[in-house]
């Protein structure tokens, strides 16, 4: 028996869904223009992308409501409690970007408004990209706000490469007009706050490493909150073995360790299977010492060459002389972001930065 395929992600914005939201509209407005709105969200429909049905029904709210910006806001203020899928509500801030520009001050609030049913973090860049100053003072003040979906929004609207969105291209050059929000957030009680400034710090690594490095050391790590964001912040930096960001999370001197053993099993699998690792490392250092160890697979590319990609395994400390095991299992199997292809597949094992046995499987 096999299993049925998951719908496609676009199918939240389906002819059901288009037909659900305008009998909502017609409800709270009257006036709201049903049969256009229809007309232009549904015709092609099967031939749109997902982000493309989103902007469709942003366009096509507009052209059915009969009323000016901000008597429009009104109504989908009073829409968005009654939408049961979180994506689908990324509609609402999508409404604010494309036509609330020329009005600043009510577009700010109706994003903070529409961010608790889903998020405005795409649509909070379209005023970022106009005027960088003026929205970061609002999104700053949004950093200290009781509610945590607002204080997330702070950071996550103003990462400088948001997956799904552009990039912000005066925050890649310089993070600095971003960085007092990060200070205020950087010992969050939410995870969920927590997780986006630790993902706007790695961001920020990838172009000026040294800038993260310099505000993580400026901050309490004994902080338990603070710890969590500085280790998830730094993952890219690990993997690629900065030796910055080795020493800062306390395994900046290199392993002394003994690989007993490391195997790569089965050595042969089809994509779909699972193959498994196994390592068996020894201390050989005369006190413990703080351990990184990753793994990296070689990935055999279309062309016949490899590209790598470095996974985290497993973070300790080790005793003098103490040995530890470890297991990992991966499916392979295809993903949007990486198709696989024939051929032998080099597996290492990364310490502290320094790669110290390798292994191999092939996929046929």
């Amino acid at each position: 028996m096999t299993a049925e395929a998951a719908p496609a992600l676009k199918d939240w914005f389906d002819e059901t869904r288009f037909r659900s939201i305008a009998g909502q509209l017609v409800a709270l407005d009257p006036r709201f223009d049903r049969k256009r709105f229809l007309n232009l969200s549904l015709d092609g429909l099967d031939n749109t992308s997902l982000l493309q049905r989103l902007r469709r029904m942003s366009e096509a709210t507009r052209a059915a409501l009969s009323l000016d910006y901000e008597e429009s806001l009104e109504v989908l203020r009073q829409l968005a409690p009654l939408i049961d899928h979180h994506f689908v509500t990324l509609f609402l801030p999508d409404f604010v970007s494309l036509y609330g520009h020329d009005h600043f001050d009510t577009s700010m609030e109706a994003l903070k408004f529409f961010t608790p049913f889903g998020s405005s973090e795409f649509a909070i860049r379209e005023f970022l990209k106009r005027d960088l100053h003026r929205t970061l003072a609002v999104m700053h003040e949004w950093s200290h706000d009781p509610d945590e979906h607002v204080r997330r929004l702070a950071s996550e609207g103003c990462r400088p490469r948001l997956p799904w969105s552009f990039r912000l291209v005066e925050l890649v050059a310089d993070p600095a007009p971003a960085l007092p929000i990060i200070e205020n957030l950087r010992a969050d009680p939410s995870l969920y706050v927590r997780k986006s400034v630790a993902n706007h710090l790695n961001d920020i690594s990838k172009d000026h490493p040294d800038k993260t490095l310099s505000v993580l050391h400026s901050w309490d790590r004994d902080h338990p909150h603070t710890a969590w964001i500085a280790k998830r912040a730094l993952r890219t930096l690990i993997k690629e073995s900065h030796a910055g960001a080795l020493a800062l999370m306390g395994a900046g001197e290199a392993a002394k360790v003994r690989i007993d053993s490391f195997a790569v099993s089965p050595t042969a699998v089809t994509l779909g299977e699972r193959i498994q690792l196994f390592l068996h490392l020894t201390s050989t250092a005369s006190k413990s010492q703080r351990l990184l160890i990753d793994y990296v697979v070689h990935y055999v590319k279309q062309s016949g060459g490899t590209s790598e990609k470095v996974f985290k395994w497993k973070e300790l400390d080790l005793a003098s002389g103490e040995t530890v095991t470890l297991e990992k299992r991966q499916t392979i199997r295809d993903f949007t972001t990486r198709r696989h292809y024939p051929g032998t597949h080099r597996v290492e094992v990364q310490v502290n930065g320094a790669r110290l046995a390798e292994g191999e499987f092939g996929l046929g």
